[in-house]
C-alpha cells in the first residue's frame, strides 16, 4: 500500500517540535517508526520561509539549514506559501471596571501553506499516487479535502497528530490516527552532521 505523507510544517512544529530539543527531525524515520508497515512514497512538507526577528536574528540561518537536511532526503519535497506580517490593534488586558486600553502589534501570519498541502493531497488522490494518504496536522480546516479524498477518491487516509488532543471534526472522517509522541520524535533525529552538494553542514547549537 503505498502512502505518501503531507506534512503540515507550521502545525508540527507548533504542535509537536517548539520548546523541545527535538526540531532536527528527519521526517522519513519519523513515518518509518510510525507507520512500520506502510510503503512510504512521497513526504511533502508544507511550509513558509521565516524573516529574522529583533528578538531572534538567526531564525531565516536555522530554518535554511533544516531545509538543507530536507532537501538530503531523495523522497521529500519541500512547498512554500508565505508569512504575512502586518500591525494591528490589540486589547490589553485591564482589571474589571477599568477602561480598555489597546496597544499596536505587529501579527504575522502564515499563507498558503494549507491551501497547498489541500491541493497537492487532491491532485495526488485524483492521479492515483497513493492508495494511502496520511497527514501530519490536526488543522480541520483540512477536513473537505480529506472527506474528498476518501469518500468520493475512495482512498485511505490517517493522522499523524502533532498536538494534544485530535479534532472532533476530523475524527469521524479519517480511517486511522497516532499520535507522535516526544520518543518517536527522539528516535528520528538527524545526524547532527549533514553532506550535500554544497558541503558538511551541522545542526544549529542552539535553537
Amino acid at each position: 500500500m503505498i502512502t505518501n505523507v503531507y506534512i503540515d510544517g507550521f502545525n508540527f512544529y507548533y504542535g509537536a517540535l517548539r520548546k523541545t530539543p527535538h526540531r532536527w527531525v528527519d521526517p522519513a524515520k519519523l513515518c518509518q517508526l510510525l507507520l512500520p508497515k506502510n510503503t512510504i512514497g512521497e513526504i511533502k512538507y508544507f511550509t513558509a520561509l521565516v524573516s529574522a526577528r529583533p528578538n531572534d536574528p538567526d531564525q531565516p540561518v536555522r530554518q535554511q539549514l533544516y531545509l538543507r537536511a530536507l532537501a538530503t532526503l531523495p523522497n521529500v519535497s519541500v512547498h512554500f506559501g508565505h508569512f504575512l506580517a502586518h500591525e494591528v490593534m490589540m486589547p490589553l488586558v485591564v482589571p474589571p471596571g477599568h477602561p480598555q486600553k489597546y496597544v499596536k502589534v505587529i501579527k504575522t501570519e502564515e499563507k498558503g501553506s494549507d491551501v497547498n498541502l489541500a491541493t497537492h493531497l487532491l491532485h495526488d488522490a485524483h492521479t492515483g499516487k497513493f492508495d494511502i494518504a496520511v497527514v501530519v496536522s490536526n488543522d480541520s480546516d483540512l477536513l473537505a479535502p480529506i472527506k474528498i479524498v476518501r469518500q468520493e477518491l475512495h482512498k485511505q487516509v490517517g493522522i499523524l497528530n502533532p498536538q494534544k488532543n485530535p479534532s472532533r471534526a476530523i475524527l469521524p472522517h479519517i480511517d486511522f490516527i497516532k499520535q507522535i509522541r516526544q520518543g518517536a520524535l527522539s528516535a528520528a533525529q538527524f545526524p547532527t552532521t549533514l553532506t550535500d552538494a554544497k558541503g558538511r553542514f551541522t545542526k544549529p547549537a542552539v535553537w
